[in-house]
Protein backbone atom coordinates (compact mmCIF):
# COMPACT_ATOMS: atom_id res chain seq x y z
CA UNK A 1 0.00 0.00 0.00
CA UNK A 2 1.41 3.72 -0.59
CA UNK A 3 2.01 6.19 2.43
CA UNK A 4 -0.91 8.67 2.28
CA UNK A 5 1.78 11.02 1.01
CA UNK A 6 2.95 9.17 -1.71
CA UNK A 7 -0.63 8.49 -2.86
CA UNK A 8 -0.98 12.45 -2.45
CA UNK A 9 1.89 13.31 -4.51
CA UNK A 10 0.40 10.69 -7.33
CA UNK A 11 -2.81 13.25 -7.15
CA UNK A 12 -0.74 16.37 -7.63
CA UNK A 13 1.24 14.72 -10.68
CA UNK A 14 -1.51 13.61 -12.26
CA UNK A 15 -3.36 16.91 -11.44
CA UNK A 16 -1.08 18.82 -13.22
CA UNK A 17 -1.07 16.56 -16.01
CA UNK A 18 -4.59 16.83 -16.96
CA UNK A 19 -6.02 20.47 -17.40
CA UNK A 20 -8.78 19.17 -19.84
CA UNK A 21 -10.96 16.31 -19.65
CA UNK A 22 -8.95 15.11 -22.83
CA UNK A 23 -5.56 14.99 -21.11
CA UNK A 24 -7.17 13.40 -17.99
CA UNK A 25 -8.73 10.80 -20.03
CA UNK A 26 -4.88 10.03 -21.92
CA UNK A 27 -3.49 10.05 -18.41
CA UNK A 28 -6.03 7.26 -17.00
CA UNK A 29 -5.66 5.34 -20.06
CA UNK A 30 -1.75 4.96 -19.78
CA UNK A 31 -2.22 4.33 -15.96
CA UNK A 32 -4.43 1.79 -16.71
CA UNK A 33 -1.94 -0.31 -19.31
CA UNK A 34 0.97 0.23 -17.09
CA UNK A 35 -1.05 -1.95 -14.99
CA UNK A 36 -1.90 -4.80 -17.92
CA UNK A 37 -5.12 -3.23 -18.68
CA UNK A 38 -5.82 -3.97 -22.86
CA UNK A 39 -7.37 -1.25 -24.67
CA UNK A 40 -10.83 -2.25 -26.61
CA UNK A 41 -11.74 -0.66 -29.97
CA UNK A 42 -15.50 0.18 -30.31
CA UNK A 43 -15.61 -0.13 -33.75
CA UNK A 44 -14.13 -3.71 -33.66
CA UNK A 45 -15.80 -7.16 -31.95
CA UNK A 46 -15.14 -8.13 -28.74
CA UNK A 47 -13.68 -11.16 -26.84
CA UNK A 48 -12.65 -11.62 -23.19
CA UNK A 49 -10.70 -14.09 -21.47
CA UNK A 50 -11.90 -14.51 -17.33
CA UNK A 51 -10.34 -12.16 -14.74
CA UNK A 52 -8.78 -9.92 -17.59
CA UNK A 53 -7.96 -6.15 -17.28
CA UNK A 54 -9.79 -3.99 -20.21
CA UNK A 55 -10.61 -0.33 -20.95
CA UNK A 56 -12.69 1.79 -23.43
CA UNK A 57 -12.71 5.57 -24.52
CA UNK A 58 -15.06 7.62 -25.98
CA UNK A 59 -14.70 10.77 -27.67
CA UNK A 60 -11.05 10.29 -26.11
CA UNK A 61 -12.70 12.27 -22.64
CA UNK A 62 -14.69 9.63 -21.23
CA UNK A 63 -13.42 6.17 -20.15
CA UNK A 64 -14.79 3.03 -18.75
CA UNK A 65 -12.05 0.43 -17.38
CA UNK A 66 -13.33 -3.37 -16.62
CA UNK A 67 -11.97 -5.55 -14.17
CA UNK A 68 -13.96 -9.05 -15.53
CA UNK A 69 -14.36 -11.44 -12.75
CA UNK A 70 -12.20 -14.86 -12.91
CA UNK A 71 -15.64 -16.64 -13.32
CA UNK A 72 -19.32 -16.02 -14.26
CA UNK A 73 -20.09 -12.22 -15.00
CA UNK A 74 -23.05 -11.80 -12.41
CA UNK A 75 -22.90 -8.38 -10.94
CA UNK A 76 -20.33 -5.61 -11.16
CA UNK A 77 -19.24 -2.78 -8.41
CA UNK A 78 -19.44 -0.07 -10.22
CA UNK A 79 -17.60 3.68 -9.39
CA UNK A 80 -18.69 6.94 -11.62
CA UNK A 81 -17.02 10.32 -11.82
CA UNK A 82 -16.78 12.68 -14.34
CA UNK A 83 -13.74 14.40 -16.25
CA UNK A 84 -14.43 17.78 -17.01
CA UNK A 85 -14.48 20.80 -14.79
CA UNK A 86 -16.26 24.17 -15.47
CA UNK A 87 -13.56 26.99 -17.17
CA UNK A 88 -13.34 29.12 -19.75
CA UNK A 89 -13.36 27.58 -23.54
CA UNK A 90 -12.01 29.24 -26.76
CA UNK A 91 -14.70 30.38 -29.63
CA UNK A 92 -14.14 28.83 -32.95
CA UNK A 93 -13.41 32.39 -34.18
CA UNK A 94 -11.83 33.29 -31.00
CA UNK A 95 -9.14 35.97 -32.14
CA UNK A 96 -10.27 39.66 -31.49
CA UNK A 97 -7.96 42.80 -30.64
CA UNK A 98 -8.40 46.09 -28.44
CA UNK A 99 -6.01 48.61 -27.84
CA UNK A 100 -3.15 46.97 -29.63
CA UNK A 101 -3.58 43.66 -28.01
CA UNK A 102 -4.41 40.19 -29.13
CA UNK A 103 -7.57 39.01 -27.23
CA UNK A 104 -9.11 35.49 -27.44
CA UNK A 105 -13.33 35.65 -26.86
CA UNK A 106 -13.74 33.21 -24.51
CA UNK A 107 -17.00 30.86 -23.41
CA UNK A 108 -17.78 29.93 -19.84
CA UNK A 109 -18.07 26.14 -19.71
CA UNK A 110 -20.53 24.81 -16.80
CA UNK A 111 -21.51 26.83 -13.48
CA UNK A 112 -17.56 28.75 -13.32
CA UNK A 113 -17.14 30.89 -10.28
CA UNK A 114 -15.58 33.66 -12.58
CA UNK A 115 -13.94 35.89 -9.87
CA UNK A 116 -11.07 33.64 -9.51
CA UNK A 117 -9.87 34.00 -12.75
CA UNK A 118 -8.73 37.13 -13.16
CA UNK A 119 -5.04 37.99 -12.67
CA UNK A 120 -4.05 34.89 -13.10
CA UNK A 121 -1.44 33.18 -14.73
CA UNK A 122 -2.91 30.70 -17.70
CA UNK A 123 -1.99 28.00 -20.12
CA UNK A 124 -3.64 26.66 -22.59
CA UNK A 125 -4.88 22.98 -23.57
CA UNK A 126 -6.89 20.88 -25.19
CA UNK A 127 -7.18 18.91 -28.45
CA UNK A 128 -6.58 20.31 -32.17
CA UNK A 129 -7.24 18.38 -35.01
CA UNK A 130 -5.19 18.90 -38.29
CA UNK A 131 -4.44 17.38 -41.73
CA UNK A 132 -1.39 16.22 -42.60
CA UNK A 133 0.50 16.11 -46.34
CA UNK A 134 -1.09 13.10 -46.96
CA UNK A 135 -4.72 13.73 -46.30
CA UNK A 136 -5.12 12.14 -43.07
CA UNK A 137 -6.93 13.61 -40.10
CA UNK A 138 -5.58 13.45 -37.04
CA UNK A 139 -6.59 14.54 -33.57
CA UNK A 140 -3.35 15.55 -30.91
CA UNK A 141 -3.57 16.97 -27.67
CA UNK A 142 -2.19 20.41 -27.29
CA UNK A 143 -0.92 21.13 -23.52
CA UNK A 144 0.65 25.05 -23.49
CA UNK A 145 2.13 24.49 -19.83
CA UNK A 146 3.32 28.08 -19.45
CA UNK A 147 1.39 31.60 -19.16
CA UNK A 148 0.50 32.95 -22.11
CA UNK A 149 -2.48 34.71 -21.23
CA UNK A 150 -4.17 37.25 -18.66
CA UNK A 151 -7.48 38.38 -17.29
CA UNK A 152 -6.30 41.81 -15.86
CA UNK A 153 -8.52 43.31 -13.38
CA UNK A 154 -10.02 46.73 -13.34
CA UNK A 155 -8.38 48.70 -11.07
CA UNK A 156 -10.11 49.41 -8.17
CA UNK A 157 -9.64 53.48 -8.72
CA UNK A 158 -11.61 52.92 -12.07
CA UNK A 159 -14.17 50.83 -10.67
CA UNK A 160 -15.14 51.87 -6.92
CA UNK A 161 -17.83 49.43 -6.81
CA UNK A 162 -15.63 46.30 -7.34
CA UNK A 163 -16.01 45.34 -4.02
CA UNK A 164 -19.85 45.96 -3.50
CA UNK A 165 -20.79 42.34 -5.50
CA UNK A 166 -21.01 43.75 -9.18
CA UNK A 167 -21.91 41.23 -11.93
CA UNK A 168 -19.29 40.06 -13.80
CA UNK A 169 -19.97 40.24 -17.47
CA UNK A 170 -18.23 37.18 -19.09
CA UNK A 171 -18.41 38.39 -23.19
CA UNK A 172 -17.36 41.73 -22.66
CA UNK A 173 -15.13 41.42 -19.74
CA UNK A 174 -13.50 38.25 -19.46
CA UNK A 175 -11.29 37.48 -22.95
CA UNK A 176 -8.17 36.79 -21.76
CA UNK A 177 -4.96 38.84 -23.37
CA UNK A 178 -2.46 36.91 -25.50
CA UNK A 179 -0.02 39.34 -26.93
CA UNK A 180 0.89 42.72 -27.58
CA UNK A 181 0.80 44.39 -31.35
CA UNK A 182 -1.45 41.48 -32.10
CA UNK A 183 -3.65 43.15 -35.42
CA UNK A 184 -4.23 40.92 -38.32
CA UNK A 185 -2.31 37.88 -35.74
CA UNK A 186 -3.13 34.13 -36.84
CA UNK A 187 -4.66 32.21 -33.77
CA UNK A 188 -3.90 28.85 -36.07
CA UNK A 189 -0.55 29.58 -36.49
CA UNK A 190 0.25 30.00 -33.13
CA UNK A 191 -1.17 26.44 -32.76
CA UNK A 192 0.65 25.31 -34.84
CA UNK A 193 3.62 26.86 -33.50
CA UNK A 194 2.65 24.98 -30.64
CA UNK A 195 2.03 21.68 -31.91
CA UNK A 196 5.32 21.74 -33.65
CA UNK A 197 6.86 22.43 -30.42
CA UNK A 198 5.10 20.00 -28.32
CA UNK A 199 4.68 16.89 -30.89
CA UNK A 200 7.74 17.77 -33.94
CA UNK A 201 4.79 17.24 -36.24
CA UNK A 202 5.77 18.67 -40.13
CA UNK A 203 3.21 19.24 -42.70
CA UNK A 204 0.11 20.12 -41.45
CA UNK A 205 -2.51 22.37 -41.40
CA UNK A 206 -5.11 23.21 -38.39
CA UNK A 207 -8.30 22.49 -39.18
CA UNK A 208 -10.22 22.76 -36.09
CA UNK A 209 -9.96 22.65 -32.22
CA UNK A 210 -11.25 22.40 -28.48
CA UNK A 211 -9.45 24.55 -26.09
CA UNK A 212 -9.77 25.96 -22.61
CA UNK A 213 -7.26 28.25 -20.12
CA UNK A 214 -6.01 26.53 -17.62
CA UNK A 215 -4.42 27.42 -14.11
CA UNK A 216 -0.40 27.90 -14.18
CA UNK A 217 -0.12 28.15 -10.42
CA UNK A 218 1.05 24.29 -9.58
CA UNK A 219 -1.17 22.03 -7.12
CA UNK A 220 -0.11 21.88 -3.78
CA UNK A 221 -0.40 20.40 -0.52
CA UNK A 222 -1.51 23.65 1.92
CA UNK A 223 -1.62 24.25 5.74
CA UNK A 224 1.29 24.20 8.94
CA UNK A 225 0.73 20.55 8.24
CA UNK A 226 0.17 19.96 4.84
CA UNK A 227 -3.63 19.00 6.21
CA UNK A 228 -4.74 20.51 2.80
CA UNK A 229 -4.97 19.57 -1.06
CA UNK A 230 -5.43 22.85 -2.97
CA UNK A 231 -5.57 22.50 -7.39
CA UNK A 232 -7.44 23.42 -10.03
CA UNK A 233 -10.05 20.87 -11.55
CA UNK A 234 -9.92 18.69 -7.95
CA UNK A 235 -14.09 18.49 -9.02
CA UNK A 236 -14.18 15.95 -10.42
CA UNK A 237 -11.14 14.89 -11.25
CA UNK A 238 -9.99 14.21 -7.41
CA UNK A 239 -13.06 11.59 -7.69
CA UNK A 240 -11.05 10.07 -11.14
CA UNK A 241 -7.83 9.75 -9.17
CA UNK A 242 -9.58 8.46 -6.32
CA UNK A 243 -12.02 5.46 -8.34
CA UNK A 244 -8.31 4.58 -10.72
CA UNK A 245 -6.76 3.94 -7.39
CA UNK A 246 -9.40 1.23 -5.83
CA UNK A 247 -10.12 -0.43 -9.37
CA UNK A 248 -6.19 -1.09 -9.55
CA UNK A 249 -6.36 -2.42 -6.27
CA UNK A 250 -8.93 -4.60 -6.61
CA UNK A 251 -7.71 -8.54 -5.92
CA UNK A 252 -10.15 -9.58 -9.40
CA UNK A 253 -11.78 -11.87 -7.96
CA UNK A 254 -15.04 -9.90 -8.70
CA UNK A 255 -16.30 -7.43 -11.46
CA UNK A 256 -15.35 -3.62 -10.95
CA UNK A 257 -15.88 -0.92 -13.38
CA UNK A 258 -14.86 2.55 -13.09
CA UNK A 259 -16.52 5.18 -15.65
CA UNK A 260 -15.72 8.60 -15.69
CA UNK A 261 -17.71 10.44 -18.23
CA UNK A 262 -17.40 13.93 -19.55
CA UNK A 263 -20.00 17.08 -19.63
CA UNK A 264 -21.23 16.42 -16.44
CA UNK A 265 -21.02 20.44 -15.70
CA UNK A 266 -23.26 21.13 -18.74
CA UNK A 267 -26.16 18.62 -18.53
CA UNK A 268 -24.28 15.08 -19.46
CA UNK A 269 -26.61 15.26 -22.51
CA UNK A 270 -23.94 14.06 -24.99
CA UNK A 271 -22.70 10.53 -26.42
CA UNK A 272 -19.80 10.24 -24.08
CA UNK A 273 -21.78 12.02 -21.31
CA UNK A 274 -23.54 9.95 -18.33
CA UNK A 275 -27.26 11.09 -20.07
CA UNK A 276 -25.77 8.62 -23.57
CA UNK A 277 -25.37 5.23 -24.19
CA UNK A 278 -21.57 4.62 -23.52
CA UNK A 279 -21.65 3.08 -20.22
CA UNK A 280 -24.78 0.83 -21.45
CA UNK A 281 -23.35 0.00 -24.94
CA UNK A 282 -20.38 -1.40 -23.31
CA UNK A 283 -21.90 -3.07 -20.12
CA UNK A 284 -24.51 -4.65 -23.16
CA UNK A 285 -21.23 -6.13 -24.75
CA UNK A 286 -19.07 -7.52 -21.63
CA UNK A 287 -22.64 -9.36 -21.02
CA UNK A 288 -23.27 -11.03 -24.44
CA UNK A 289 -19.77 -12.65 -23.83
CA UNK A 290 -19.53 -13.22 -20.19
CA UNK A 291 -22.62 -13.04 -18.93
CA UNK A 292 -26.24 -14.60 -19.32
CA UNK A 293 -26.77 -12.35 -22.45
CA UNK A 294 -29.64 -10.88 -23.83
CA UNK A 295 -32.18 -8.28 -22.06
CA UNK A 296 -33.42 -9.90 -19.50
CA UNK A 297 -29.82 -11.29 -18.23
CA UNK A 298 -28.68 -7.84 -18.77
CA UNK A 299 -31.33 -6.83 -16.61
CA UNK A 300 -30.42 -9.36 -14.00
CA UNK A 301 -26.60 -7.94 -13.93
CA UNK A 302 -27.62 -4.52 -13.47
CA UNK A 303 -30.05 -5.42 -10.83
CA UNK A 304 -27.57 -7.43 -9.26
CA UNK A 305 -24.99 -4.79 -9.48
CA UNK A 306 -24.79 -1.40 -7.30
CA UNK A 307 -22.73 1.57 -8.78
CA UNK A 308 -21.20 4.62 -6.45
CA UNK A 309 -21.32 8.07 -7.91
CA UNK A 310 -17.97 9.64 -7.08
CA UNK A 311 -18.56 13.63 -7.15
CA UNK A 312 -16.86 15.95 -4.46
CA UNK A 313 -19.34 17.73 -1.43
CA UNK A 314 -19.53 21.15 0.20
CA UNK A 315 -17.40 21.03 3.17
CA UNK A 316 -18.27 23.39 6.10
CA UNK A 317 -16.53 26.91 5.32
CA UNK A 318 -15.21 28.66 8.16
CA UNK A 319 -16.14 31.70 7.21
CA UNK A 320 -19.74 30.89 5.69
CA UNK A 321 -21.02 28.63 8.10
CA UNK A 322 -24.66 29.60 7.83
CA UNK A 323 -24.65 28.18 4.25
CA UNK A 324 -25.04 24.59 5.79
CA UNK A 325 -27.45 22.87 7.75
CA UNK A 326 -26.95 22.76 11.01
CA UNK A 327 -26.77 18.99 11.41
CA UNK A 328 -25.11 18.22 7.76
CA UNK A 329 -22.16 20.30 7.54
CA UNK A 330 -19.22 17.93 5.96
CA UNK A 331 -15.40 18.52 7.77
CA UNK A 332 -12.87 18.55 5.78
CA UNK A 333 -10.43 15.59 6.76
CA UNK A 334 -13.63 14.11 8.50
CA UNK A 335 -14.22 11.26 6.26
CA UNK A 336 -16.24 10.52 2.91
CA UNK A 337 -19.43 12.04 2.72
CA UNK A 338 -22.82 10.76 1.39
CA UNK A 339 -25.05 12.91 -0.13
CA UNK A 340 -28.50 13.12 0.29
CA UNK A 341 -31.14 14.74 -1.55
CA UNK A 342 -35.04 13.95 -1.04
CA UNK A 343 -36.32 15.28 -4.67
CA UNK A 344 -33.30 13.09 -6.40
CA UNK A 345 -30.70 15.52 -6.86
CA UNK A 346 -28.72 12.70 -5.60
CA UNK A 347 -29.73 9.23 -6.19
CA UNK A 348 -28.99 7.66 -2.62
CA UNK A 349 -31.86 5.76 -0.80
CA UNK A 350 -31.37 3.85 2.73
CA UNK A 351 -30.39 0.67 1.07
CA UNK A 352 -27.56 1.81 -1.17
CA UNK A 353 -26.51 4.26 1.94
CA UNK A 354 -26.63 1.48 4.41
CA UNK A 355 -23.79 -0.60 2.00
CA UNK A 356 -21.43 2.43 2.44
CA UNK A 357 -21.95 2.99 5.68
CA UNK A 358 -21.11 -0.76 6.26
CA UNK A 359 -17.87 -0.34 3.79
CA UNK A 360 -16.62 2.38 5.95
CA UNK A 361 -17.05 0.66 9.20
CA UNK A 362 -15.19 -2.64 6.87
CA UNK A 363 -12.26 -0.17 5.81
CA UNK A 364 -12.18 1.67 9.72
CA UNK A 365 -12.98 4.80 7.46
CA UNK A 366 -15.14 7.80 9.33
CA UNK A 367 -17.95 8.19 7.25
CA UNK A 368 -20.56 11.92 7.11
CA UNK A 369 -23.58 13.07 5.43
CA UNK A 370 -24.75 16.45 3.62
CA UNK A 371 -27.90 17.56 2.77
CA UNK A 372 -28.71 21.27 1.31
CA UNK A 373 -30.22 23.73 3.45
CA UNK A 374 -34.24 23.65 3.14
CA UNK A 375 -34.31 26.91 1.44
CA UNK A 376 -31.58 26.23 -1.22
CA UNK A 377 -31.19 24.41 -4.15
CA UNK A 378 -29.43 21.22 -4.70
CA UNK A 379 -26.84 20.49 -7.25
CA UNK A 380 -26.84 17.36 -8.85
CA UNK A 381 -24.00 14.48 -10.40
CA UNK A 382 -23.93 11.51 -12.63
CA UNK A 383 -25.42 9.62 -9.65
CA UNK A 384 -28.93 9.96 -10.62
CA UNK A 385 -28.68 10.17 -14.66
CA UNK A 386 -26.93 6.54 -14.28
CA UNK A 387 -29.73 5.41 -12.45
CA UNK A 388 -32.22 6.69 -14.73
CA UNK A 389 -30.80 5.44 -17.79
CA UNK A 390 -29.49 1.76 -16.49
CA UNK A 391 -31.85 1.19 -13.02
CA UNK A 392 -29.15 0.29 -10.82
CA UNK A 393 -29.10 0.79 -7.48
CA UNK A 394 -27.04 4.10 -6.84
CA UNK A 395 -25.86 6.42 -4.27
CA UNK A 396 -23.83 9.55 -4.33
CA UNK A 397 -20.31 9.90 -1.88
CA UNK A 398 -17.57 12.74 -2.17
CA UNK A 399 -14.92 14.12 -1.00
CA UNK A 400 -15.40 17.14 1.17
CA UNK A 401 -14.58 20.69 -0.43
CA UNK A 402 -13.96 24.40 -0.25
CA UNK A 403 -14.78 26.51 -3.18
CA UNK A 404 -16.57 24.14 -6.17
CA UNK A 405 -16.06 25.92 -8.98
CA UNK A 406 -13.52 28.37 -8.42
CA UNK A 407 -10.21 28.14 -10.56
CA UNK A 408 -8.60 26.86 -7.30
CA UNK A 409 -10.66 24.35 -5.02
CA UNK A 410 -9.33 22.56 -1.76
CA UNK A 411 -10.05 19.46 -0.30
CA UNK A 412 -8.50 17.52 2.93
CA UNK A 413 -5.20 15.23 2.04
CA UNK A 414 -6.56 12.77 4.56
CA UNK A 415 -10.49 12.44 3.08
CA UNK A 416 -8.16 11.08 -0.39
CA UNK A 417 -6.97 8.00 1.50
CA UNK A 418 -10.23 7.31 3.23
CA UNK A 419 -12.29 7.10 0.15
CA UNK A 420 -9.52 5.30 -1.95
CA UNK A 421 -9.84 2.70 1.13
CA UNK A 422 -13.59 2.38 1.17
CA UNK A 423 -13.86 2.08 -2.94
CA UNK A 424 -11.06 -0.75 -2.51
CA UNK A 425 -13.26 -2.52 -0.15
CA UNK A 426 -16.10 -2.02 -2.39
CA UNK A 427 -14.86 -3.17 -5.84
CA UNK A 428 -13.36 -6.28 -3.54
CA UNK A 429 -16.85 -7.01 -1.50
CA UNK A 430 -18.09 -10.29 -2.14
CA UNK A 431 -21.81 -9.96 -1.24
CA UNK A 432 -23.53 -6.31 -2.38
CA UNK A 433 -27.28 -6.88 -1.25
Amino acid sequence: MLSQDDLLQRLLDFLHRSPTPWHATANMAARLESAGFRRLDEREAWAFTPGERVYVTRNDSSIIALQLPAGRLEALRMIGAHTDSPGLRLKPNAAQTAAGWLQLGVEVYGGALLAPWFDRDLGLAGRVHVRRSDGRLEGRLLHVDRPVAIIPSLAIHLDREANNGRALNAQTEMAPVLLQGGEGADLKRLLEEWIVEQHALEAFEVLDFELGFHDMQPPARVGVNGELVASARLDNLLSCFIGLEALLASDGRQGALLVANDHEEVGSASACGAQGPFLGDVLRRVNERLGDGGEEGFIRLIQASRMISCDNAHALHPNFQNKHDAAHGPALNGGPVIKVNASQRYATNSATAALFRDLCREAEVPVQSFVTRADMGCGSTIGPITATELGVPTLDVGVPQWAMHSIRETAGAQDVAYLARVLAAFCNRAELA
